[in-house]
């Protein structure tokens, strides 16, 4: 997978939406909710652009039975891929264009990370500062190398992480 960095994008939350209700059309009465996450969700941050959605579902076995509604959207169904409780799609191949992380409603740690980390970013605009070049730089030193590119956002995103759960967990108020 090639791997690019660009400048934040206004059309990104356009993107997000149109997704959204294509998403929310299938698992209809499954969906509890659905949410922009990921480096796109956050305004400014550069970022590959990739779509991050995260819908929460009542059941999450029952979403296997949408796999062929999903592929007809475009979609390659990948199941748990290596996170227990999670159904995840993929869109766009080599050039993907959207992920889908979906997880049942009381998984409470896997979706509270997706969102502390988005919403810590979006009120921490320097540590977004500081992400979004090192992805830059790791972009340009590893364009064809996903994995590489991945191991060097490593350590960051773990502290990154690490310190949005915290003030996620304080009430948002530092």
């Amino acid at each position: 997978m090639n791997v690019v960095v660009t400048e934040y994008n206004d059309n990104w939350k356009q993107k997000f939406s149109e997704e959204s209700q294509k998403i929310k059309d299938i698992f209809a009465n499954e969906l509890i909710d659905i949410h922009h996450i990921g480096s796109t969700s956050v305004p400014g941050l550069k970022a590959k652009p990739i779509i991050d959605i995260m819908p929460v579902v009542k059941n999450i076995e029952k979403i296997d039975s949408f796999n062929e509604r999903m592929e007809q959207l475009g979609y390659e169904c990948m199941g748990e891929l290596g996170m227990k409780g999670r159904r995840y799609f993929r869109k766009g191949g080599d050039n993907r264009t959207h992920q889908v992380h979906v997880f049942q409603g009381d998984n409470e740690e896997d979706m509270t990370r997706h969102l502390a980390v988005r919403d810590y970013l979006r009120t921490h605009p320097d540590e977004a500062n500081q992400y979004g070049d090192l992805k830059e730089r790791l972009a340009k030193q590893f364009p064809r190398d996903i994995e590489a590119y991945m191991d060097g956002k490593d350590a960051f995103v773990k502290e990154l992480e690490r310190r949005a759960l915290s003030w996620y967990k304080m009430g948002k108020d530092r």
